[in-house]
């Protein structure tokens, strides 16, 4: 059975987000097929994408390459999302439907339970799952790419506190939901933006494992600190 290729893209990209390949390490096809179980031919198509988004450079006498984001384009990714989670808010209040609408209740009901206990891990999830959720309700495909592309980006190059006030936090989904519900484009885009705005604050910035001032060590490859598995390939996840 071929593996497909975005299977072997999702779990590369996980992989990198995660810390498995740091960055500036080398990613070749041999390692990747064998890590993951699969031939090259659908290594080498998921490299190609991963480049496209970002994650993999391509070096002259290296080859496929973790990227190295800079500051500034990492404070840019979170500029982007503060313009475009609101547009998918507004969106999704033309374009939802009943049931992306049972989701979000549903989980702002959860996160609500959650914030009042204290269960800051399972808060990060249901928070994931709410913005993954109305960035579908906004109907739009080319919204909803941008979107999930951010927030793979986003938590590869930020760690993410606690909010001081988790209650308020949810308070804000559940006020985004009920705009959404009674279809009000402009209330939902505002109370998104705010939203954005605050959550931006608890962003950290992930450091590189280097000494400043020291330039980078030069990338080698198979620098992974777990062992080899398979692809999922059940998985259909971008």
């Amino acid at each position: 059975m071929r593996i497909p290729a975005h299977s072997v893209c999702t779990a590369i990209r996980d992989d990198i987000v995660s810390g498995v390949f740091e960055r500036g390490s080398r990613l070749t096809e041999e390692l990747l097929a064998r890590r993951y179980g699969v031939s090259r031919v659908p290594v080498r198509e998921a490299l190609r994408t991963l480049e496209s988004e970002g994650f993999v450079v391509t070096r002259r006498h290296a080859g496929a390459c973790v990227a190295e984001p800079t500051e500034q384009e990492a404070a840019d990714l979170l500029e982007v999302r503060m313009l475009l989670e609101p547009l998918g808010a507004a969106r999704a209040a033309q374009r939802r439907t009943e049931a992306h609408l049972k989701v979000l209740r549903g989980l702002v009901r959860l996160g609500q339970e959650r914030a009042r206990r204290g269960e800051g891990e399972d808060l990060r999830s249901l928070g994931g799952w709410f913005h993954e959720t109305l960035a579908q309700a906004s109907g739009s495909p080319g919204l909803i790419a941008l979107l999930t592309q951010l927030r793979h980006k986003i938590a590869w190059m930020y760690a993410v506190e606690q909010p001081a006030r988790p209650t308020d936090s949810w308070a804000e989904h559940g006020a985004i939901v009920d705009a959404v519900a009674r279809g009000d484009a402009e209330r939902a885009r505002a109370l998104a933006a705010q939203h954005a705005e605050r959550a931006t604050a608890v962003h950290r910035l992930r450091r590189a494992d280097r000494v400043p001032g020291r330039a980078p060590a030069p990338p080698r490859p198979g620098r992974v600190r777990t062992s080899q598995h398979a692809v999922n390939t059940a998985s259909g996840r971008h």
